[in-house]
């Protein structure tokens, strides 16, 4: 990729004048402005500063050492120490036409990387609702973004499937089962025993008492009590399972909270032999003394009664992990995505790790994220006040985005507009998600998520079937392939083929930050690009080298949408 050759050269060009400088952060960047160039670095800035040197000379040194005139036209110095590269039209020719080859402006890593990211998380016996939707839609579009640049990804989803809802839960399916109900829908009437007997708990000492027994006896190993418990788990998983199908999401490993009870004991009793836990009101703490910004803070790692909690768990989830796991392989980097509010567990979690376990030489990172919204500005919840459970959210999206296909294309027959329907509903809701500051909290609206008009699925769907018909109008004999060299002549011709060359570099800063909306406003960018494109350079009419050109432009930006959605784990359609 281009970006990387310029990148490399500036790197050679600063070692010459600083040969002791770290280069990690010398980078090149695309310019904001494209009046000052195609690609911008303001590195030597920051290397001068810690030099005490002036960045404009330092800048104009490093400038006089560039080797880039096969690629760009003499590399400007700018402002304060900036560095302004302007491509030549032949070099991104020649890198269009790499791409049209098949590589599609994603280089694959020289250094692949064995990532571990944990995500969606539901609790057995409960429904999926609304607030899982954040992780397990982010979760998926990370994986699917470091697996495009050739990263190592295994996806863990690390169910709830122990703990003291259990106890009241045993307690209700031997008393009140009801099996038709269980069969119809398993995850409701579990809901629904557990919240029965949750209230009776409140009310009533001796049904707490025997939730607490059930409990102690499930731990303990009592065979009716982990029959009962498995088949919970099975229904779960099933009900599970169907909603991550629609939404295509897939595992590698659902490694819940029992498989790490086994280790517990033993991470305790490695914190407290270290000196980093020790008894406080009879229970075992971590203080952090000598952590500054978690002081005052202290971490809980086994109960006054002897229980474990959520702390344990993960430090033995993370001992697993960083072991290898079940998939034979040592982690470069583990990625949570939470909510916001778990931000403390995981600064603690990470804290205690690191204290533990000084030699792992291990990236954590905490990808969290805010909350949906109604349109009242407050926790989205049905009209009712219930959470909204997932799997009817999907349903209302399909069937939203079905009355807006059938008005819209009603010769279709109504296969095709369901299926259609799907595609635009779900991809809908995925986006309307990843588009946003993944820390912010967002407006649920399906007005806005469906509209056809703005940063949207429906609209980037569109400009991708749009482009498809271009070929289908062209006919069979219009080959996308048929420039042998690009020639781009136009303004828009230009501005297209250069945000183009940009798709490899949004996917690398998008898995850098854990920020899949840096995709999301990409794609819309290139939709724009296109759309002033198709407006100001006729194809179909085009003839000669400029049809050729142009046709293969059309190529290329369906394949870069398509590939970008897919990443963001949206499905595209041929036609709406």
């Amino acid at each position: 990729m281009l970006h990387k050759i310029l990148e490399q050269k500036l790197r050679q060009a600063v070692s010459a004048v600083l040969p002791e400088a770290d280069l990690a952060n010398v980078r090149v960047r695309p310019c904001p402005d494209p009046t000052f160039g195609d690609y911008q670095s303001n590195a030597l800035m920051a290397l001068a500063k810690a030099r005490k040197l002036n960045p404009r000379q330092l800048a104009a040194g490093v400038a006089g050492k560039l080797d880039i005139l096969e690629w760009c036209e003499p590399v400007q110095v700018a402002g304060a120490g900036f560095l302004n590269f302007r491509l030549k039209p032949g070099a991104m020719a020649r890198a269009l036409q790499d791409a049209a080859s098949g590589s599609l402006f994603v280089e694959k890593t020289e250094q692949p990387r064995c990532v571990v990211i944990d995500f969606s998380s539901p609790n057995v016996a409960k429904p999926m609702h609304v607030g899982h939707i954040r992780s397990t839609i982010l979760g998926d579009s990370l994986a699917r973004i470091l697996r495009l640049l050739g990263h190592r990804v295994v996806t863990d989803n690390h169910l709830g499937d122990w703990g003291t809802q259990f106890g009241k839960l045993l307690v209700g399916w031997k008393s009140d089962l009801n099996r038709a109900a269980l069969a119809a829908d398993a995850i409701g009437e579990m809901e629904r025993l557990y919240k029965q007997v949750n209230s009776a708990c409140e009310l009533d000492p001796k049904t707490l008492e025997s939730a607490r027994q059930e409990l102690v006896k499930l731990q303990s190993g009592d065979e009716e009590n982990l029959r009962i418990w498995r088949e919970m788990i099975a229904l779960s998983e099933s009900q599970f399972e169907r909603v991550y199908g629609r939404l295509g999401v897939k595992f590698d490993y659902r490694l819940g909270e029992s498989h790490y009870n086994p280790r517990l004991k033993e991470v305790v009793r490695d914190l407290t032999g270290r000196g980093l836990a020790r008894r406080s009101d009879g229970a075992m703490v971590v203080f952090f003394d000598g952590v500054p910004e978690l002081k005052g803070h202290p971490a809980l790692v086994q109960k006054s009664d002897g229980g474990f909690n959520y702390t344990t768990t993960d430090l033995a989830t993370l001992q697993f992990r960083r072991e290898g796991g079940a998939w034979g392989a040592k982690p470069d980097e583990i990625i949570y995505v939470t909510g916001a509010p778990q931000q403390l567990h995981f600064q603690q979690l990470f804290a205690i790790f690191r204290l533990w376990q000084p030699d792992a030489h291990l990236k954590l990172a905490h990808v969290w994220f805010g909350s949906v919204l109604g349109e009242d500005g407050k926790p989205f919840k049905t009209r009712a006040g219930d959470t909204v459970r997932l799997e009817d959210l999907l349903d209302e999206a399909e069937e939203r985005a079905l009355k807006i296909v059938s008005e819209k294309n009603p010769d279709l027959d109504p296969a095709s507009q369901k299926e259609i329907a799907r595609v635009v509903g779900l991809g809908a809701i995925k986006y309307a998600d990843l588009a946003q500051n993944r820390q912010s909290d967002y407006i649920f609206s399906w007005d806005k998520m469906l509209s056809m008009q703005g940063n949207t699925a429906p609209y980037l769907l569109y400009a991708y079937t749009r482009i498809r018909s271009i070929f289908r109008k062209g006919g069979e004999t219009i080959s996308p392939d048929a420039a042998a060299e690009f020639a781009l002549e136009t303004p828009e011709e230009i501005a297209l083929a250069r945000h183009l060359l940009n798709f490899g570099l949004t996917l690398e800063a998008a898995a850098e930050d854990y920020r899949p909306n840096y995709l999301c406003s990409y794609l819309y960018e290139l939709a724009g690009h296109f759309a002033r494109f198709y407006e100001n350079c006729p194809v179909l009419k085009a003839e000669g080298q400029s049809r050729a050109t142009r046709y293969a432009l059309c190529d290329l930006t369906a394949r870069v949408l398509k590939q970008g959605l897919e990443a963001l784990g949206i499905e595209t359609t041929e036609q709406m």
